[in-house]
């Protein structure tokens, strides 16, 4: 779902209670708290990065309630998990198809605008791969690290 326009409190608690009862989980205020912060970046935050910024609201929520609620939240749809072999994951709360262009350097993830290319669809991995999606990412230096 693109983020277009800011979801307000009670669109995404009534958004999360929806996913997570068709996926027999129940509602908390530690989950509501981690998706509406989600909702509201476009910096694909660490998990620590979460719960730096969610422990302001809910003092005392911990590390592995952030991650437990992450992982739900990618299990429900509603969050995508972004794995790198060298980095820690990174949470992005938009899970229509787009791509990302990553800083080698300083790890920086970022929202391409735009397209995924013509040539994609034509891409054939063969032997009755069957393709879901694509995940296509843009790796090179951000402006803060190619000066």
């Amino acid at each position: 779902m693109p983020l277009t326009a800011p979801m307000r409190p009670e669109q995404a608690d009534a958004l999360l209670r929806d996913a997570l009862e068709a996926n027999g989980q129940r509602f908390t205020d530690q989950r509501a708290a981690v998706y509406r912060f989600l909702l509201g970046t476009t910096d694909h935050p660490t998990a620590d990065e979460v719960f730096t910024a969610v422990r302001g609201d809910i003092t005392d929520i911990s590390l592995a309630t952030v991650y437990k609620a992450l992982e739900t939240l990618v299990s429900c749809n509603l969050a995508v998990k972004l794995s790198y072999g060298d980095d820690s994951a990174r949470y992005d709360a938009r899970t229509d198809d787009h791509y990302h262009s990553r800083c080698v350097r300083c790890g920086q993830v970022r929202d391409v605008h735009g397209q995924v290319p013509e040539l994609l669809p034509q891409i054939d991995p063969g032997n009755g791969f069957r393709v879901q999606g694509y995940r296509v990412e843009v790796i090179g230096l951000c402006p803060g690290c190619a000066d």
